[in-house]
């Protein structure tokens, strides 16, 4: 199962816990998508990255995505030369939501072959090109593409040695080598990325990840961050659940209050307490957190 369908099979789960309110979500993601089958970001324009989330919030929530007119408007940035890496990702799992029957035949070969310039000399991947290394989340989107097209990343396991690079004494990861403390997403996209692939993770990392819930529901970005945020909850939790690392009762009971406060009567999730906003990027982070949750 890809990386795609594994989060889209545990948002899948969400409205055990919405009831009656996942109508209010459906409606939220049919308003996401313009006539042209695009989805807004937050500044109100059509945006390949916030597609992806359109498109996997519809679809895990069973509420209707314009599959046919998504795909013409996916078709016009061809194998996505005038992308940069994270869109280019992007492109590819858009592609796989509405269907890779509909892509133009080769696409899926030459989209990869332009990710692939992206590859860093550790073995890994990263968008930015100033940087020499790479970094968890480019791993996560770069086979997140590969599995959205059926294909395996070359050498995968140089990847993996990537990643290794990347750990911190404290015994998590972070998105540079050489840093003394971990940070959560990069810890949650690695033991992700590794136990998908088939390979052991250290157990106790998951003593590190439950140490960053915060006590007043949720987890925190980075150890000692004062406020938490939905990307890391959702994120932790779903990492939590890759190591097989039952979520405590109390910590379970209060990322449940946490995601309530979030939530918005139209029919989305903001991404912490200071948000004003609603996008469909959050919102999908609200339903795979309430997926875990439910289990």
């Amino acid at each position: 199962m890809s990386l795609r369908l594994q989060l889209l099979q545990v948002a899948r789960l969400a409205p055990r816990l919405l009831g009656d309110s996942a109508g209010l979500v459906r409606d939220f993601y049919r308003r996401q998508f313009n006539a042209d089958g695009a989805a807004y970001n937050r500044a109100g324009d059509p945006d390949l990255y916030y597609t992806t989330f359109a498109l996997a919030g519809a679809q895990a929530i069973d509420a209707p995505v314009p599959a046919d007119r998504t795909a013409t408007w996916l078709a016009s940035f061809g194998d996505g030369a005038s992308l940069d890496f994270v869109h280019r990702g992007a492109l590819a799992r858009c592609w796989a939501a509405v269907g890779r029957d509909r892509m133009p035949a080769g696409l899926d070969h030459a989209l990869l072959a332009r990710l692939e310039t992206f590859r860093k000399p550790d073995g890994g991947y990263e968008g930015d090109p100033k940087l020499a290394h790479s970094t968890a989340y480019g791993a996560f989107v770069a086979l997140g593409a590969y599995e959205d097209f059926g294909h395996t990343p070359p050498q995968p396991i140089e990847l993996i040695r990537s990643l290794k690079r990347l750990e911190t004494p404290d015994g998590a990861w972070s998105n540079a080598p050489g840093l003394p403390v971990g940070a959560l997403n990069a810890t949650a996209g690695a033991v992700t990325l590794i136990r998908h692939l088939g390979f052991p993770v250290n157990p106790t990392v998951g003593d590190w990840i439950l140490a960053q819930a915060h006590p007043q529901g949720g987890f925190v970005a980075v150890p000692g961050a004062p406020l938490p945020d939905l990307l890391s909850t959702a994120t932790a939790l779903h990492a939590l659940a890759c190591l097989e690392r039952r979520v405590p009762s109390s910590v379970h009971e209060r990322c449940l209050d946490f995601l309530d406060t979030l939530w918005s009567a139209e029919g989305g999730f903001h991404g912490h307490w200071a948000d004003d906003h609603l996008d469909a990027e959050y919102t999908f982070y609200g339903l795979l957190a309430l997926g875990h949750l439910s289990l």
